[in-house]
């Protein structure tokens, strides 16, 4: 387990679970009273803590390497997955996972950022920082599924488009623009989750459908805090003054009506029980794709954008 720095207390403890149960296997000494006390400490020590996070521990949290990622959701979630690679025009971006398959037994497209779990993989997919190929993938993927009539589900975890110059010279900001434009174009159902971190362009780029939801831990953002702290602080040492302002949380952006539910998390975060949370998102998807699939794809198409010009209303009169 990797804990994070406001974990120390939980740390400790978690310790001293860990030391009772090796001497009680080694030494046969029966100490599970004394284990079960320390678990109950732990349970109320993380009940304690994560229920008052800060918004930069609940970036902290959302950016937890152990937190799952799309390709989790996917091996857990969709069955018959059959992945669809490349953009017709330049390269397989590896950031952006897409294919079809089903869920439920329900016939969907399911297109999200993949980050990578270690130093080989987070490399191969780049951090999950899209590439223009990649978005120009998922406005390829999500055409298709319009076209056939399928719904889609886009899983959000990204820092952000990724910034080089060969992204820019391949058109960065045309390729997520033209995402967008999809995303609010098809007359299919759109569900997109943000289940760890989603930055500036580069997540909303996926984002802008019927439905959005985030893990309570999650967070969604025009920028990162600290891209944020370096340029309105000048330093990124800022960067926990920067995630207050930019309310980045589930619970801001849910009361702000940017997002449509949120979707509750294990004790102590997606990352302490990867299994229950991918279960408690399966259950908010069905609901949503079960009442989206009833209506009519027009309707859908409309509601859809008018949802996000709506937004730009928000404390006009």
């Amino acid at each position: 387990m990797n804990f994070l720095d406001f974990e120390k207390p939980i740390a400790e403890l978690e310790g001293k679970i860990e030391e009772l149960r090796h001497l009680s296997d080694s030494d046969e000494i029966n100490i599970a009273e004394e284990i079960n006390r320390l678990q109950v400490k732990v349970d109320k020590l993380l009940r304690a803590t994560y229920g008052k996070l800060t918004p930069w521990q609940k970036t902290q949290v959302a950016r937890h390497p152990d937190r799952p990622h799309a390709s989790d959701y996917i091996e857990r979630l969709i069955t018959d997955f059959t992945p669809l690679a490349g953009d017709r025009a330049f390269a397989d971006d590896k950031a952006i996972l897409g294919g079809l398959g089903r869920f439920r037994g329900q016939s969907v497209m399911v297109i999200g950022h993949e980050k990578g779990r270690d130093t080989e993989s987070r490399v191969r997919h780049n951090f999950g920082m899209a590439r223009p190929e990649g978005y120009r993938k998922a406005r390829r993927l999500m055409e298709m599924a319009d076209h056939f009539a399928i719904p889609v589900i886009t899983l959000v975890d990204t820092a952000g488009a990724y910034p080089g110059v060969d992204a820019e010279a391949r058109g960065q900001a045309e390729a997520i623009a033209r995402s967008i434009e999809t995303c609010l174009d098809i007359r299919v159902p759109l569900i997109s989750v943000v289940i760890g971190e989603g930055g500036s362009g580069g997540a909303i780029a996926l984002a802008a459908g019927n439905t959005i939801l985030m893990p309570e831990h999650s967070i969604y953002s025009v920028i990162s805090p600290e891209g944020c702290a370096s340029i309105l602080w000048r330093s990124g040492d800022a960067a926990k003054e920067a995630a207050e302002a930019l309310h980045l949380t589930a619970q801001d952006l849910h009361r702000l009506a940017v997002i449509d539910d949120i979707v509750p998390e294990p004790l102590g975060g997606a990352h302490r029980n990867p299994e229950m949370a991918i279960a408690s998102v399966a259950e908010h998807l069905d609901r949503a794709l079960k009442s989206l699939t009833m209506v009519e794809g027009g309707v859908l198409r409309a509601r859809r954008r008018d949802k996000f010009l709506d937004m730009g209303k928000i404390g006009l009169p």
